[in-house]
């Protein structure tokens, strides 16, 4: 069901089942596959695909080029997966050549009120993204992170699965799988032993990386600790992705406790 006073681009690809409410703009490169639904008052441009069952709320602008001056016009694209929320007055841009030229967001996420993703962002299942978040160029969010409100996290910045950001936290610094950050400038305050007991991990496996978290940060030379320690959590698949997350990028500084 299309609405009268939309306007859909004779070369868009819109699929079955497709709801889209009143004023809304489809450009021409655009793929909206079944069981989407564009409320009202929605902008999509650009080289959009959207996921099936994935539901955007008014005045949302999707596509539209990257806010980089760098950009000059070279071909790029959006991949939304399935089943997202995208609220009110969400932004979201496509890649540039200098990041690969994609921005990709996963399935089941909720993308909060005025929340913006930058060019080149990768973001992937499951995430959370409270109102008036802006993502910089170039983040990296892993499965199932939580960012609270009126946060900002600083382009080419990490997020480790299943980690939380508190609200009105300045993210600078990459953040480990599991990581509990807080703070004007980030830091971590611990881990998210919630999200990890929610996830079902063994108890067993969270005290394990409980006390390697304490070894991890135990100075401030987070390569020589993890040199340390290299074999002693090896049966420890929770402790293998915090070291594997430190190790993959050496050049980023990593979020650290405050003492």
């Amino acid at each position: 069901m299309i609405h009268n006073s939309s306007v859909i681009d004779k070369n868009a690809i819109i699929a079955k089942n497709v709801k889209i409410g009143p004023f809304c703009f489809v450009g021409p490169n655009v793929r909206i596959e079944e069981n989407v639904e564009l409320v009202s008052n929605v902008h999509i441009d650009g080289n959009t695909n959207i996921g099936k069952g994935t539901k955007i709320f008014p005045f949302a602008s999707i596509g539209t080029e990257p806010q980089d001056l760098k950009f000059k016009g070279e071909k790029n694209s959006l991949i939304i997966g399935e089943n997202n929320l995208i609220r009110e007055y969400v932004t979201i841009n496509p890649g540039t050549e200098g990041g690969g030229s994609k921005t990709i967001i996963g399935n089941n996420c909720l993308l909060m009120i005025s929340s913006h993703v930058a060019h080149d962002c990768k973001i992937g299942n499951n995430v959370i993204i409270a109102n008036n978040v802006p993502l910089g160029g170039h983040v990296t969010i892993e499965d199932s992170v939580v960012i609270g409100g009126n946060s900002a996290v600083q382009q080419f910045t990490r997020i480790g699965r299943l980690a939380m950001i508190g609200g009105m936290t300045g993210v600078l610094k990459d953040v480990i799988p599991f990581g509990l950050s807080i703070g004007n400038r980030n830091f971590l305050q611990g881990l998210n032993l919630i999200g990890l007991r929610r996830q079902q991990y063994d108890n067993k496996k969270i005290m394990g990386l409980s006390k390697a978290y304490k070894d991890i940060f135990g100075s401030k030379n987070l390569h020589e600790n993890l040199k340390k320690i290299n074999g002693e959590y090896k049966e420890n698949e929770l402790v293998g992705e915090v070291i594997k997350f430190i190790e993959k990028d050496k050049k980023r500084p990593i979020c650290s406790p405050l003492s």
